[in-house]
């Protein structure tokens, strides 16, 4: 069973929210892969000193995603693949967030599509994929 890594809740968003992007994060990050069972409920409320429905409620939302599955009378698992499904919202969401306003921008600002590509290659260069 996989420990948090150290995270600090902020006052943004409500805690159960801010648990469920964690255990996100930690997913893509492959710190948790599929089928890994993490922490019970108790476990991390007395980690992270919060109450336990909270992370409860964490739980749910990550469940309802398909991110996590409960499997009865023995926890809760991350779902086989929670890391494609959770990098497929993403890009949309990056695409949609990211990229469209970027290239809406450049259009105003009469940036060809060119400049834009050759730039962000220039950008790119040692990084890898």
């Amino acid at each position: 069973m996989n420990q948090p890594t150290g995270h600090h809740f902020d006052d943004g968003a409500p805690i159960y929210q801010q648990l469920a992007e964690q255990i996100k994060r930690e997913i893509l990050r492959g710190t948790l892969r599929g089928g890994d069972q993490v922490m019970s409920t108790n476990q991390y409320a007395a980690f992270y000193r919060i109450n336990p429905a909270t992370v409860a409620k964490g739980f749910q939302l990550l469940v309802a995603e398909g991110v996590l599955e409960k499997r009865r009378g023995i926890g809760m698992f991350v779902s086989p693949h929670a890391r494609e499904r959770l990098r497929s919202a993403l890009r949309e969401r990056f695409f949609a967030d990211v990229v469209e306003p970027m290239l809406a921008q450049a259009r105003l600002l009469g940036i060809p599509l060119a400049e834009v590509v050759r730039h962000i290659r220039e950008q790119d260069v040692g990084q890898g994929e």
